[in-house]
């Protein structure tokens, strides 16, 4: 086996951070050295979860107290990335990012500019991709066992993570900076949309096609305390014909959902990713946070696979380890994903001026 990959973790406030914790500690091909974090109630939460692992207050600190890295998880803020790669590429250290890199496209192709320059991995955390029920939806697909696609509909809703993570309640820091989604509305770009990229990234992987229109409505918000969006529906259609229906929305409520309900099998979810794929022979239907897929949608003829909470970050993390040790590029990398961040600021544009967006 290759040598452990050292790793570590840079700030901590992103949602998906503690789903970090268990996968770095036990995975024996990484080596977990560090983390910082400038956050003193993220430092708590830290130290608490996790024995033996120290946590420095500055990103700096950690690098200069750790010339071993060889890879950090960019657990932040999506206005902290660029400034973050840059940290981590000047040093020959590898990248993984958050889902969202930046919504800014000129910081978007210098982040491209960087990695390519400094010869570095930089993979984009898009965890649906090892998701095993997203696995054998695409293993279908390519098998043809529903000829062409047609259509596509999908749904990504959650409950709001402001409570919990409050700098995707502000703007600046989720979008990147203050951009009104509609003139005279009051609201601002930054929420539902910013937090939701998996099935804008999930309807390319399944068709291998890029988005050609785009048309977007967002609704009033159900929570009048945050000023960003929390409610959007979109529809358009993709190059190759396929039309498809998204929805990206923060539509579950917080306060119904104290404690988590019994398990990912059981609605409602507090987080649910659902896909209808409809070909020109037959339906694939899947709830991706259980454990069955259904082809024509009869409870009779159904794929059932197994299926746990962590199943997406061991796959993801595996092929980070493999792209570093083996010099791969990474599937989901910065130039495969800028098409799924133009087609989502193509949605903002839609709302802001009630027209399709062209790609």
């Amino acid at each position: 086996m290759m040598k452990p990959l050292k790793i570590a973790m840079m700030s901590m406030t992103h949602g998906h951070t503690r789903k970090y914790y268990q996968t770095l500690k036990e995975n024996p091909k990484l080596d977990w050295v560090a983390v910082s974090t400038a956050n003193d109630e993220v430092k708590k939460v830290f130290l608490d979860s996790v024995d033996g692992i120290p946590c420095y207050d500055s990103e700096i600190a950690m690098l200069d107290a750790h010339p071993e890295i060889e890879a950090v998880v960019l657990a932040s803020e999506n206005s902290e990335h660029l400034r973050q790669m840059k940290l981590c590429a000047e040093r020959g250290i590898h990248i993984l990012s958050m889902k969202i890199p930046t919504f800014d496209m000129d910081e978007y192709d210098e982040m491209i500019r960087l990695i390519d320059e400094k010869n570095v991995i930089c993979q984009i955390e898009l965890e649906m991709h090892y998701n095993p029920v997203i696995l054998r939806l695409k293993e279908l697909v390519e098998n043809g066992e529903i000829g062409k696609i047609k259509s596509f509909n999908a749904t990504n809703i959650t409950l709001s993570p402001v409570w919990a993570f409050p700098w995707q309640g502000v703007p600046e820091k989720s979008y990147g900076k203050r951009v009104p989604i509609q003139e005279g509305d009051g609201r601002f770009r930054g929420g539902a949309l910013c937090d939701h990229p998996h099935i804008f990234d999930m309807i390319r992987h399944m068709t291998g096609s890029d988005f050609d229109s785009i048309y977007a409505e967002v609704a009033p918000n159900i929570r009048p305390d945050i000023e960003e969006e929390d409610m959007l529906s979109v529809i358009g259609k993709m190059k190759d014909g396929t039309i498809f229906s998204l929805d990206p929305s923060w539509s579950k409520m917080e306060e119904r959902l104290k404690v988590p309900g019994p398990g990912w099998e059981v609605f409602p979810k507090r987080m649910e990713v659902n896909i209808t794929i409809n070909g020109e022979k037959g339906t694939i239907m899947s709830d991706c946070f259980g454990p069955n897929v259904y082809h024509n949608g009869l409870p009779n003829d159904r794929y059932t696979v197994q299926y746990t909470y962590f199943d997406e970050w061991i796959g993801l993390v595996d092929e980070f380890y493999d792209n570093i040790r083996n010099h791969k590029t990474p599937l989901i990398n910065l130039k495969w994903h800028k098409k799924t961040i133009e087609a989502m600021n193509a949605v903002y544009e839609s709302i802001a001026t009630g027209k399709t967006v062209m790609l």
